[in-house]
């Protein structure tokens, strides 16, 4: 029996601690004798590596970037995640397109519904790897939203780097921003398991193995 592909991307500001416990699953699924592809994005591919350094440190106004992250993001569907789920491997993405509507949207103030017509031009499965699902769209199974206040990632990443174009926008942008992550969430609740980040480490690797055990993909 081939065994189905599954995607679950993680999603949070930056100092939501997300790197560590995609770490800690990709073990854990490797540990289950499951194949592991971990991405990012923007990125995941050298063109797409390359749209990633144009949006996080050229300056641009909200459509420009809005079109870049979709350009990347169908570019890094069709060379790494709909090949990697029709082989039937676990890929876990360091964001996906919920980013770009929070970010893009929220953040920056774009037009929501705009962003969801580049969404079903990007995402539209015509092209793809076949028979990935039944659904039009290449969305995560499953969507880890790492929900932490912006001047608590603040303190976490005070001097841990120079920030990019994003990193150093004031606190009223990041309040935005996960103002438009909860929007997303509430508009597709099944796929998305919302994760208090701030709590210690541990508390929060058991709430994120328990929004994977919940759906049966680990014992």
């Amino acid at each position: 029996m081939t065994v189905p592909g599954l995607f679950i991307s993680f999603e949070g500001i930056d100092g939501a601690g997300k790197s560590t416990h995609i770490d800690a699953l990709a073990d854990a699924f490797v540990r289950a004798d499951r194949t592991v592809v971990r991405t990012r994005e923007p990125g995941g591919t050298p063109l797409a590596e390359k749209i990633r350094a144009l949006v996080l440190h050229e300056p641009m106004d909200a459509l420009t970037e809005a079109l870049l992250m979709f350009a990347a993001r169908r570019d890094h569907l069709a060379q790494i995640i709909a090949p990697a789920l029709a082989r039937g491997d676990v890929v876990l993405c360091d964001r996906f397109t919920d980013a770009t509507f929070a970010y893009q949207g929220g953040g920056r103030g774009f037009d929501w519904q705009s962003l969801s017509i580049l969404e079903h031009l990007a995402q539209n499965q015509k092209g793809l790897a076949p028979d990935l699902t039944e659904n039009p769209l290449v969305q995560p199974d499953l969507t880890i939203w790492f929900d932490l206040p912006p001047d608590v990632a603040a303190r976490r990443l005070s001097g841990a780097r120079v920030p990019d174009k994003f990193e150093a926008q004031p606190a009223a942008f990041f309040d935005a921003v996960r103002a438009g992550y909860a929007r997303r969430a509430a508009e597709s609740p099944a796929r998305f398991a919302r994760i208090n980040a701030d709590q210690p480490r541990e508390a929060v690797g058991a709430d994120v193995r328990a929004a994977v055990q919940g759906r049966g993909w680990l014992s």
